[in-house]
């Protein structure tokens, strides 16, 4: 009696080798249901390798650095340097060797869902996790540079361990231990791809529990950038103490009141 096409499709997610005889025998099957959960299985595996193989290639500088006895690489990333409104937040974070994440990469490339998914993975699984805030306020007080700083050493100080060297985006901080900058580091690395992560969703969440806050404004959809509906959000009510007064568009408002 032949199998039904919703138990090979069952029997197909327990299956990784094409070489598999049960794999053998649903390729023999003419049914074109059957042919059609083959292809589907070739599809995803084609995914999971493609997706394995940036996985490796991001794992580059890690590894790298496993290999000279390094264990804890504490890899560093922050958003939003560019918004009008709310914090500069960093992450720092420590992966185990053995870790992997299909998917992972940096944070603007990835779905809302995808990042909510990946962050709470990452927690759960991460040696360890550090987040840096720094306001606006502080942000007006030291420029967007020297904030981004601030927030990154906040970040790696709130790590338990202590990382042993520091893989970081594109910046280099005032710490006495080893680091090197990566431009374009949240493509480039694991550890720095989930400190992407890490940071935008701790600061979207951030500027959602503003949007709730102060609804006119509508954080919770620009969260702080200066869309439109921002700028015109200003004109209309004005600036809060969330908004930084260093910044052009909201220096020109200020001026004209």
């Amino acid at each position: 009696m032949k199998r039904t096409a919703k138990e090979i499709e069952q029997l197909l997610q327990t299956i990784d080798d094409a070489q598999h005889p049960l794999f053998q025998e649903f390729m023999n099957d003419e049914r074109v249901s059957v042919q059609k959960l083959i292809a589907r299985w070739h599809k995803r595996k084609q995914a999971a390798e493609k997706e394995r193989r940036l996985w490796e290639k991001m794992s580059q500088h890690e590894q790298q650095l496993y290999r000279q006895g390094i264990s804890y690489i504490a890899g560093i990333d922050e958003v939003g340097r560019g918004p009008l409104a709310g914090p500069v937040v960093a992450a720092a974070v420590i992966l185990p060797k053995d870790f992997y994440l299909p998917g992972l990469n940096d944070s603007k490339k990835l779905s809302e869902a995808k990042r909510e998914h990946l962050f709470v993975h990452i927690q759960r699984h991460a040696i360890s996790v550090g987040i840096g805030i720094v306001s606006a306020a502080e942000i007006d007080e030291l420029n967007i540079y020297q904030a981004t700083k601030k927030a990154m050493i906040q970040a790696v100080k709130m790590l338990d361990p202590e990382p042993q060297y520091l893989l970081i985006d594109a910046m280099e901080l005032p710490l006495a231990i080893p680091q090197r900058s990566l431009i374009k580091g949240d493509a480039a690395s694991i550890s720095i791809a989930a400190g992407s992560v890490m940071a935008k969703v701790t600061r979207d969440r951030i500027m959602k529990e503003l949007g709730a806050k102060y609804p006119q404004y509508g954080f919770e959809k620009h969260m702080g950038y200066g869309t439109e509906q921002h700028l015109q959000a200003i004109r209309t009510y004005g600036i809060m103490n969330e908004h930084r007064r260093s910044f052009a568009p909201v220096k020109e408002t200020l001026k004209q009141n």
